[in-house]
C-alpha cells in the first residue's frame, strides 16, 4: 500500500472515530461489510464505504449549509454524491490524494451532517459536549 493511500485510510479511520464519538451514533453495514454507514435515530449521516479497498477510502456526507457544500465541492475528486443523493446536498469527497481535505476538516462536514438528521436532544447533547470541552 503506498504511502498517500495509507494516509488517507488513517484519515478514514480518524473521521470515523469522530463520527462514532458523536451522541448515540451507531455504526451499520446496510449493504455488507463493504459498505459502512454512521447513523443517528436510524437516519445516516455518512456513508464511509471501506478503508481496504485499492483505491484511497472517500466517504459522503450531507451538507445543507451552501458555504459547507461549496466548500468541499472545491476540493479535487469532490463531486455530488450518486443515486440522486447529490440533489439533496450529499456530497462524496476522497480522503486520498494531491489536495485532499484535512480530517479535521472532513470532521466538521461530519458534524453539520449529523445535525442535519439527529433529533433537537442529540444537537443539545452535542452543544453541551462541546461547550463543556471548551
Amino acid at each position: 500500500m503506498e504511502a498517500s493511500v495509507k494516509a488517507a485510510v488513517r484519515k478514514w479511520e480518524k473521521v470515523r472515530e469522530f463520527a462514532l464519538g458523536l451522541p448515540e451514533a451507531v455504526e451499520e453495514f446496510p449493504w455488507g461489510a463493504e459498505d459502512c454507514v454512521v447513523k443517528v435515530n436510524k437516519k445516516i449521516f455518512v456513508f464511509l464505504g471501506n478503508s481496504d479497498g485499492p483505491q484511497p477510502p472517500g466517504l459522503s456526507v450531507k451538507l445543507k449549509d451552501e458555504a459547507l457544500h461549496g466548500h468541499a465541492m472545491a476540493f479535487p475528486g469532490a463531486e455530488p454524491s450518486g443515486y440522486g443523493l447529490g440533489r439533496a446536498g450529499w456530497v462524496s469527497v476522497p480522503l486520498g490524494g494531491t489536495g485532499a481535505p484535512p480530517a479535521e476538516v472532513v470532521c466538521e462536514w461530519v458534524e453539520e451532517s449529523y445535525r442535519t438528521v439527529a433529533l433537537k436532544r442529540h444537537v443539545r447533547e452535542l452543544d453541551a459536549r462541546i461547550e463543556a470541552d471548551g
